[in-house]
C-alpha cells in the first residue's frame, strides 16, 4: 500500500510539474510511458539475459566503459550515452549522448555521421532541452547541476539525466550527477525500469547520496558506471534491498516480461 501511494504521489506530482511547465522545457508530454508510473508491479518476473536478435519488446545493452553504454532497439536504433568520441565496436551509433564535467564524456568533434549528437547543457546558456522520437524510441532529458573543479563552484544545467522509452521499457542514465535530487526532478524523470548510475563516490554523488536517490527512483534493475576498481562496497549496501549479479558478459538483453520480481544491481564488466 505504501508503494502504491509512493507511485500515485509521484505521478501526480509528474503532471503537476507538466501542467505548470515550472518555467522548464524539459517536461515531457503525456505521451512519456516512464511519467505514466509502471501499473501493476505484481506481474514482472525474473531478468533473462541473452544475447539472440531481439524481439519486438527486448532492448540490448552493452557496456562498452566508464559511463559509456550502447543501447539497441528493436528497431535498430542505436544510442551512445556519455559518448567522448568512442563507442566501442559496431556501426556508427544513430544517437548519441554528452555531458559537460570533462571530456571523458563529451567530444567537440564527433563523427559527422552520427544522425543525432545531445548535449546535456546548453553551450549557448539555459539548459539542454531534448524531446524527441528516433525510430522506435522516445528520448528526452532532464538537467541537472555539476560542479566546477577549477573554480569550485556549480555549472547549472551542465549534466542530464537522459531517458530512453524503448520496447515499452525506460530506461534512465544518470550522467555525471553530482547532486541528489529534487523534487522537481524526480517528478520530470518519472518511474524508470532501468537505472545506470556513476558510483565511484568521489567525482560523482557520494555512496549516502547515491543511495537515497535509488530509493527514490525506484528501479527494478540497477547498473553501476564510472567505478575505477573494486565495487565491494557499493555492493555490500545495497544487499539487503537488491539481489546482486556479477555478469561476465558486457551485454545483457531485457524486456518488461523479464524484468527481476526484488530489484537487482546488475555489474556489467568494464571501469
Amino acid at each position: 500500500m505504501r508503494i502504491t501511494r509512493f507511485f500515485l504521489a509521484r505521478a501526480a506530482l509528474a503532471c503537476l510539474f507538466i501542467l505548470a511547465g515550472l518555467g522548464s522545457a524539459t517536461a515531457a508530454p503525456i505521451t512519456s510511458k516512464c511519467l505514466a508510473v509502471a501499473e501493476n508491479l505484481s506481474n514482472v518476473m525474473r531478468v533473462a539475459y541473452r544475447t539472440a536478435e531481439l524481439a519486438a519488446n527486448e532492448v540490448r545493452i552493452t557496456f562498452v566503459g566508464h559511463s559509456t553504454f550502447i543501447v539497441e532497439s528493436p528497431q535498430g536504433v542505436r544510442i551512445a550515452t556519455d559518448y567522448a568520441g568512442w563507442h566501442g565496436r559496431g556501426p556508427v551509433p544513430d544517437v548519441v549522448t554528452m555531458n559537460h564535467a570533462h571530456d571523458t564524456h563529451y567530444t567537440d568533434t564527433p563523427d559527422p555521421a552520427i544522425k543525432h549528437v545531445l548535449r546535456g547543457w546548453n553551450p549557448k546558456g539555459g539548459w539542454a532541452d531534448h524531446n524527441l522520437t528516433v525510430g522506435d524510441v522516445y528520448i528526452r532529458n532532464v538537467p541537472t547541476n555539476i560542479r566546477t573543479w577549477s573554480e569550485g563552484g556549480t555549472e547549472k544545467f551542465g549534466n542530464s539525466v537522459f531517458i530512453f522509452e524503448v520496447a515499452g521499457i525506460c530506461i534512465g542514465h544518470l550522467g555525471h550527477l553530482h547532486h541528489e535530487l529534487t523534487l522537481q526532478q524526480l517528478g520530470q524523470i518519472g518511474q524508470l525500469d532501468v537505472v545506470m548510475v556513476a558510483v565511484d563516490g568521489v567525482f560523482t554523488l557520494d555512496h549516502g547520496g547515491i543511495l537515497k536517490v535509488l530509493k527514490e527512483l525506484q528501479a527494478r534493475l540497477v547498473i553501476p558506471m564510472h567505478f575505477f576498481g573494486s565495487l565491494d562496497g557499493f555492493q555490500e549496501s545495497l544487499r539487503e534491498t537488491h539481489d546482486i549479479e556479477v555478469s561476465k558478459s558486457k551485454t545483457v538483453v531485457i524486456s518488461p516480461a523479464t524484468m527481476p520480481r526484488k530489484p537487482k544491481l546488475l555489474v556489467l564488466p568494464g571501469f
